[in-house]
């Protein structure tokens, strides 16, 4: 395992780490949890990413016991969590980033977690109803008071995370030092044109998340959807269209025989040409198995095999479907 820098900052995240969205509480188990993260750690993992919402709260639960029965020093492992959507209905305490919830809200993230601090805090969507000063002065008293380390935003657009920057270099704040997009072969625009000034004007780095494509790019829906899967998950609805979407699954086809060209499988090809690019600190992976998580794993080994000449074919199996 490699390690990055988290953009401009000092810190170091392996290259690929491992999220608990979907999984944790909701297919697996803390018992199977620690089996994971234990697997993921001994393979040289030292970010573990989860979120507010993921579950509704019981992720972080699930993630808070395991890293209790682990019994790592703190000073090995990185944590996050996201705040935006919230854990109860009414005012200050849905789809916000006013202080007022900000403030509450990782108070109970450190609880369930079971930690005194998490390293890396994220804005989960940006709050059209909030002045962007007032979250930025939340998130930087945040790790002024020494809960969180770093922040920085999920989802947000190039101009939002550049205002939110230059409020916090007007007034010496905490600033934005990380975005966590969506990124994969068939999501890339943003990653690579719209933060494109980002990496050098303010130094962003990237966490990114989904780079299997919700399960598209693992080649198990170009027969339909498997009862055992994510897209048969009743919340998971939403995304039956793209993971069933014929062009898509073609390029798929493709992209495996490639892959096994190569020495590797689609999945562990599609992870490692996310990290493939130098803008990329840190690959958010996610397993439900030990064995799926070992197999995510294995994409560090094919990075040097992705030669330009391999990117090249990449592309031109995928481009045209990107957005």
């Amino acid at each position: 395992m490699q390690y990055r820098r988290l953009g401009r900052s000092g810190l170091q995240v392996s290259e690929l780490s491992y999220g608990s969205w979907v999984t944790y509480a909701n297919q697996i188990d803390t018992a199977a949890a620690r089996e994971c993260m234990a697997a993921a750690y001994d393979a040289g993992v030292n970010f573990f990413d989860n979120a507010e919402v993921y579950a509704a709260g019981r992720s972080e639960v699930v993630m808070g016991e395991a890293l209790k029965a682990l019994g790592w020093p703190r000073m090995s492992y990185i944590v996050s969590t996201k705040f935006y959507w919230g854990l109860a209905e009414g005012p200050n305490q849905k789809n916000t980033l006013n202080r007022k919830y900000l403030m509450q809200a990782i108070d109970g993230s450190l609880q369930r977690l079971q930690l005194d601090h998490v390293d890396l805090v994220f804005c989960h969507r940006p709050d059209p109803g909030t002045p962007v000063e007032e979250t930025v002065w939340a998130m930087s008293d945040m790790i002024r008071q020494g809960k969180a380390l770093y922040w920085g935003t999920s989802e947000w657009s190039a101009d939002e995370i550049r205002a939110a920057w230059e409020i916090a270099e007007r007034h010496h704040l905490h600033k934005p030092v990380m975005e966590q997009p969506q990124y994969h072969l068939f999501h890339r625009l943003r990653v690579e044109q719209e933060y494109a000034r980002l990496y050098e004007d303010i130094g962003l780095g990237l966490t990114t998340w989904s780079p299997l494509a919700s399960g598209l790019l693992t080649g198990k829906y170009r027969g339909g959807i498997p009862a055992d899967s994510r897209g048969a998950m009743e919340h998971m609805g939403f995304l039956r269209e793209q993971l069933t979407d014929p062009a898509k699954n073609e390029a798929v086809a493709g992209l495996d025989a490639l892959a096994r060209e190569i020495g590797g499988t689609v999945t562990q090809l599609a992870i490692a040409w996310c990290a493939k690019n130098p803008r990329v600190s840190t690959v958010i992976t996610g397993a439900s198995r030990l064995t799926q998580l070992r197999d995510n794993l294995k994409a560090a080994e094919l990075l040097p095999r992705l030669a330009p000449e391999v990117l090249a074919r990449i592309d031109e199996l995928t481009l045209a479907l990107a957005r």
